[in-house]
């Protein structure tokens, strides 16, 4: 065996397991501290807060008397409040008989029901609100896209040199007149598919034509996660020119060969950097969610539309980026819910589904796209599992709060035994629902 020709492999896959634990360690940690610190301002004692489960590799106790751990499989975590008997909040019976009623009231079972509701929504709204404030920097800091269709640095591509420059207004390309940038983009398809075009802009207040790229040329913008792009180690940055030996010169002629490949292999030409590649790839059928709703099922090979110069950008206010960072969140679950039940009702693949194999994956994917496309996932990603929790499964906490519902409208708790059955069933359709996406990430 060459161990030496094994040493990339095994790097590669603790880089992968490093990112994702780094990913779920802190996704985790917001979730459960939601719970702990709602939990002690409810009046509710936290005996064990635990990253990971399993034997303890480290851990400390603090003033209030909570074990704070970290444990050796870190695949999720708890907080263990007084009167647990586990990690999933089932009653310890024996502990809470002997109990006085101030010692009940400083546990989960006995807290008024208020302060056990509150507790429990509070990890998935903790992701939220941690995914929130990860959208709103991230958008102040890198600025939202002006208006105008003013040209910043241009980005390399086989036919350069160009005349356009930076600073200068785009007032036409070939006679169709842009006056925003969203005009400037969406001339694409009217253009005829060339490298090189005809720009009339402005320039020092004078106006002038010059020569420039087409709006929309071949260009990779970004490589989706678990695409044929990405398997062929394709980058931001390059520039297909030809499919199986015909020159194209738009993402659209891309896009359209792609499409009409129902599947087969294809030989693409790629330039990167001044050099030119030979890469083959396989188009993927691929489940599109739609601006409008519902989902499209395409064959593509997971290339975004790259832009042919930075676009000027302006300051985004405190209120701008919140509604930004809104709207964002929201994006998230909807695609999220309708992604889940468009797979149920068969309408597309249950390949969407994706296990901790495909988060590590993603995880190290994001990593190497640079620090800010991973800090971007790890918000979606926060959004996702918080929106995973509120599902009405027990153990999740979604469960726990169907059993506070039916508390407060049935001025009664529910059975213990039932509880007992309803989580063993619960947890037997999560686990379940695990093993399915571990299949789905190894056999997809």
């Amino acid at each position: 065996m060459d161990l030496v020709g094994l040493l990339p492999s095994f790097g590669n896959f603790f880089y992968t397991i490093a990112a994702f634990i780094l990913v779920l360690s802190i996704i985790v940690a917001v979730h459960e501290y939601g719970h702990y610190i709602i939990g002690r301002i409810s009046g509710i004692h936290a005996e064990v807060f635990s990253i990971g489960f399993g034997p303890v590799l480290a851990s400390g106790t603090d003033r209030h008397g909570t074990v704070w751990q970290i444990a050796a499989l870190p695949l999720g975590g708890y907080v263990k409040f007084a009167g647990d008997a586990s990690a999933v909040s089932s009653k310890d019976e024996a502990g809470m008989s002997g109990l006085s009623d101030a010692e009940r009231r400083r546990t989960m079972h006995g807290a008024p029901l208020w302060a056990r509701a509150a507790t429990v929504a509070a990890g998935p709204i903790f992701n939220f609100i941690f995914a929130f404030f990860i959208f709103a920097a991230l958008i102040m800091q890198e600025g939202i896209a002006i208006e105008e269709p003013v040209v910043g640095e241009i980005t390399p591509l086989p036919a350069q040199p160009f005349e356009l420059a930076p600073g200068d207004r785009i007032l036409a390309v070939e006679g169709i007149e842009t006056e925003t940038l969203a005009d400037f983009v969406g001339s694409s398809d009217a253009l005829p598919a060339q490298s090189v075009l005809r720009y009339t802009v402005e320039r020092d207040g004078r106006v002038m034509d010059v020569t420039g790229p087409h709006p929309q040329p071949p260009l990779a913008g970004s490589v989706a996660l678990q695409s044929a792009a990405r398997a062929a180690q394709m980058q931001s940055g390059d520039v297909i020119t030809a499919i199986d030996g015909v020159d194209i010169h738009t993402f659209a002629e891309l896009r359209d060969m792609v499409a009409a490949s129902e599947g087969v292999p294809l030989d693409l030409t790629v330039w990167r950097d001044g050099q030119t590649l030979a890469l083959t790839m396989q188009p993927r059928s691929t489940d599109l969610p739609l601006p409008e709703g519902g989902f499209e099922t395409r064959f593509l090979i997971g290339l975004t539309s790259g832009a042919v110069f930075e676009y000027g950008t302006r300051n985004a206010g405190l209120i701008e980026a919140s509604q930004i960072a809104t709207q964002q969140i929201w994006r998230v679950i909807r695609t999220s819910l309708e992604g889940l039940y468009y797979m149920v009702v068969g309408q597309i693949s249950t390949c969407n589904l994706s296990s901790p194999i495909g988060i590590a994956e993603a995880s190290v994917a994001k990593a190497n796209d640079g620090l800010i496309e991973f800090i971007w996932f790890i918000a979606v990603l926060s959004v996702a599992i918080g929106l995973l929790n509120l599902f009405p499964i027990p153990p999740l906490d979604g469960g726990h709060l169907v059993f506070h519902a039916y508390e407060a409208v049935m001025r009664r708790p529910a059975s213990d035994q039932a509880m007992r059955v309803l989580i063993t069933i619960g947890l037997a359709l999560v686990l379940t629902l695990f093993l399915f996406a571990i299949f789905n990430d190894l056999t997809c």
